[in-house]
């Protein structure tokens, strides 16, 4: 079988996302909505209670998806920021989701404008294509965050729920 991007009738019965959003539904992806946390300035801001994050200029900044993904083990996703967001000045920096992944996603932007970039809870930012591949992974991911639900930072910072308990 030949590798292959999956369409939008697929993606509905082969990717769980959750929740999942028709607004969010592209013919040959999915657009990730911004979730409830946010790392901005060594700080972890919660998102849903505050109805956004703002990233100042000239700033890096982490954003968990509200979305969970969870690929099959002959599915990666690759991922894209919206072109909008692009406009504005942010860069996003976004490692391919490797096939057996599930959880919630940390994403890394950083904002090269002169002003301030606003991100609001539930809002589109990035496109994820779901690419078949043309087998199973032979080590599928079973790593570290495997079943995020929260932001992922290094090694040198705590988790949110390490933070909050």
């Amino acid at each position: 079988m030949a590798s292959a991007m999956l369409p939008d009738w697929k993606l509905r019965k082969e990717i769980l996302i959750e929740p999942f959003s028709e607004e969010s539904l592209q013919p040959a992806g999915y657009d990730l909505r911004v979730g409830g946390e946010a790392y901005v300035n060594g700080k972890i801001l919660d998102v849903k209670d505050s109805g956004g994050v703002t990233i100042p200029p000239k700033t890096y900044a982490l954003v968990l998806t509200l979305e969970r993904i969870k690929l099959p083990d002959d599915v990666m996703g690759d991922m894209k920021l919206r072109s909008s967001l692009a406009r504005e000045g942010l860069i996003g920096s976004f490692a391919w989701v490797d096939p057996g992944w599930d959880g919630n996603l940390t994403l890394a932007l950083f904002n090269a404008s002169n002003e301030s970039v606003e991100l609001k809870y539930g809002e589109r930012f990035v496109q994820i294509a779901f690419i078949r591949l043309e087998g199973p992974a032979k080590n599928p991911y079973r790593g570290n965050y495997q079943g995020s639900k929260h932001l992922a930072l290094n090694d040198h910072s705590a988790t949110r729920g390490d933070l909050w308990k």
